[in-house]
């Protein structure tokens, strides 16, 4: 499937530069330009190819940056051969939003849409266009959920990379017992009403009983209902909390701010959250997956058809352990866990 082109008279408005208020102090275009898009890759475009990114987070998540800087280093020039357009949903993986947010840039002309997370999007933007190339950028089980045939011949108008995210659970919680050495009652927060909850719960439910550690499970329903439930737990009821992977209701956030209150150590998925003090993350790296997904991007504008490239698998997991936190929660970095880690935040 070639990208498709545009009638000279489409456009989208380039709006104002605005920064994300969440944790990414980076500038992105939530409005663009119009263009015609071109099968002859980076260098001879005569307008850029309108890429619209859609994700569940408040804005341009890492792995949307990493696509940037990953088509920024094949030659591809920000403004001139591509644009990236925006659509979130602050959060909220409700799958009625998600698919009004991918219809607005299928409305609004985008030559390709890709998507940052889990499953949630990539079913949303194929809900929302059978034509249109998409390419995910996340996501344990793309055949599971329902998204590709299979990895070696997707099928469709989809591909993309797949994060493992699930498969991680195990090592992550073995990790967050070597950080935290008395960890035997974990909290593990969830929206039950997040589509891929049940699977992410499963995965940590097993990964938790063949460590010995007691999984307490803390289904919350809305925004109130989770900064509530975090308010009450108290250091020593549990010896730590895990993140969920999802954004949706705001938990993360809230898991960040109590354990800064109540000093229980807290495991993440993302390294933004260890960034602002959380104790801990190991997850694939976003940038390293989002510049990976530029080289199927880049495929794609050439003129191969999503249903022809396989989903690749991440390759880069990274371990981040934020030293100040710990000396905070009194932990001693173990140095075997220290000859392992990828980045220190002092």
């Amino acid at each position: 499937m070639r990208v498709p082109r545009l009638a000279a008279t489409a456009c989208w408005r380039r709006g104002d530069l605005q920064r994300w208020r969440g944790m990414l102090g980076v500038i992105v275009a939530l409005t663009v330009g119009g263009f015609i898009g071109s099968e002859s890759g980076a260098g001879q475009h005569t307008s850029p190819v309108l890429i619209g990114a859609l994700t569940e987070a408040w804005g341009p998540t890492p792995v949307i940056i990493g696509l940037r800087n990953g088509l920024v280093e094949l030659g591809y020039r920000e403004n001139e051969h591509f644009v990236i357009g925006i659509r979130f949903t602050q959060g909220d993986p409700d799958p009625t939003k998600l698919e009004s947010a991918a219809r607005e840039l299928v409305r609004h002309g985008a030559h390709l849409i890709v998507t940052g997370g889990g499953p949630n999007a990539p079913k949303a933007a194929q809900m929302a266009t059978r034509h249109i190339p998409i390419v995910f950028m996340g996501g344990s089980d793309p055949v599971g959920a329902g998204l590709v045939k299979s990895f070696a011949r997707p099928g469709g108008n989809i591909t993309g990379i797949a994060d493992l995210d699930v498969d991680l659970a195990p090592k992550r919680l073995e990790i967050f017992r070597e950080l935290v050495p008395d960890l035997k009652r974990v909290l593990f927060p969830y929206d039950p009403g997040e589509p891929n909850a049940a699977a992410h719960l499963a995965g940590h439910r097993e990964a938790a009983r063949h460590l010995g550690v007691t999984l307490i499970e803390r289904p919350v329903r809305t925004q109130d209902e989770a900064r509530d439930a975090l308010a009450r737990v108290h250091r020593g009821e549990v010896d730590g909390i895990f993140s969920p992977r999802s954004v949706s209701l705001n938990i993360p956030a809230f898991i960040l701010e109590m354990t800064a209150i109540r000093a229980i150590p807290a495991m993440f998925h993302d390294s933004i959250w260890v960034d602002q003090g959380g104790l801990a993350s190991y997850s694939a790296n976003p940038h390293h997956v989002g510049r990976h997904a530029a080289r199927l991007v880049d495929r794609i504008i050439k003129g191969a058809r999503p249903a022809d490239i396989p989903v690749e698998r991440a390759t880069r997991f990274d371990l981040v352990i934020n030293v100040k936190t710990a000396k905070a929660l009194g932990l001693a970095i173990p140095p075997s866990l220290l000859l392992r880690v990828d980045r220190v935040v002092e």
